[in-house]
């Protein structure tokens, strides 16, 4: 069994600078190669609000509409730096269960709690989301919501299984692992590929959570992009980023209570020594 390791200012501040590293690969590729992409979710909110990381976060989130994605996906073959970083999804990573792809950073660990026994390398990573089109009219594009749990009750079934609370929850979760892989990753990509080239004005992940009650997200979000400062550098950003973060998170600009501000839960954690030492040389983001 293993312990939640609890990031010290400065192990988390290192992730921070990592996980920059990997979004600088991401811009360069696009940049280079006429990919649309943009920063999304807290990333986004916090170009925004604190000009770079949120204070407490641990991660980063990218966004490409489907087709991006895939020009994406292309472009690593022959564009990415191997020599530091790799990229995971389920169409290259036996084992891997999730519906979006990482990148990652090698000589890196950072593995969250409940995932130890994955069969895959687990590196400091940064999120890779497909949107993909889904029903333009609410009540379809309420059911089709339905489907999407269900995937991703799937595809997080291994972790469930072994790591869930609840012991009617991690029964459940093993009648799920029980679908063979290859079938699941076949019907995934069938459905997949049934939404992600329509052109409907709402799209979402199909395998994240979408917590609101439209189910989705404009697609002009996503076409949309403009420059924010993030860290000190420029990135691509939601254009109307003020429409976006009051659409996902109401009132952007209010700093959370302490009790409110999560980061996840890790168990292995290995960096290289000189992140450590940017992060001590006064680059630690300040608390709020």
């Amino acid at each position: 069994m293993y312990n939640e390791h609890h990031l010290t200012p400065e192990e988390l501040r290192a992730v921070q600078l990592i996980e920059l590293e990997l979004l600088a690969e991401v811009d360069r590729i696009c940049e280079k190669r006429g990919v649309r992409y943009s920063v999304v979710g807290g990333t986004l909110l916090g170009a925004v609000r604190h000009k770079g990381f949120i204070p407490w976060d641990d991660d980063v989130d990218v966004g490409f509409l489907r087709p991006e994605y895939e020009k994406f996906r292309e472009c690593l073959e022959d564009e990415l730096d191997y020599e530091r970083f790799y990229f995971q999804d389920h169409r290259n990573t036996p084992g891997y269960r999730w519906g979006y792809g990482k990148l990652r950073r090698r000589g890196t660990s950072f593995v969250r709690l409940g995932q130890e026994h994955m069969p895959y390398e687990q590196g400091v990573f940064i999120d890779i989301f497909p949107y993909d089109s889904v029903p333009e009219r609410y009540i379809p594009r309420l059911f089709f919501s339905v489907k999407c749990f269900l995937y991703r009750k799937a595809f997080w079934s291994p972790v469930g299984r072994v790591s869930g609370r609840n012991p009617v929850k991690r029964f459940l979760y093993r009648q799920l692992y029980r679908i063979p892989e290859a079938r699941l990753y076949k019907k995934f990509d069938n459905f997949a590929a049934g939404r992600g080239w329509r052109q409907t004005g709402w799209v979402r992940i199909l395998t994240f959570p979408t917590p609101n009650r439209a189910f989705g997200y404009k697609r002009e979000w996503l076409e949309q992009t403009a420059p924010v400062v993030f860290e000190g550098r420029e990135f691509s950003g939601v254009k109307d980023y003020d429409e976006y973060l009051t659409f996902k998170y109401g009132r952007y600009m209010k700093i959370p209570p302490v009790g409110q501000r999560r980061t996840h839960p890790v168990s292995l954690l290995r960096l290289p020594e000189p992140y450590y030492c940017s992060a001590k040389a006064g680059e630690i983001t300040n608390s709020l």
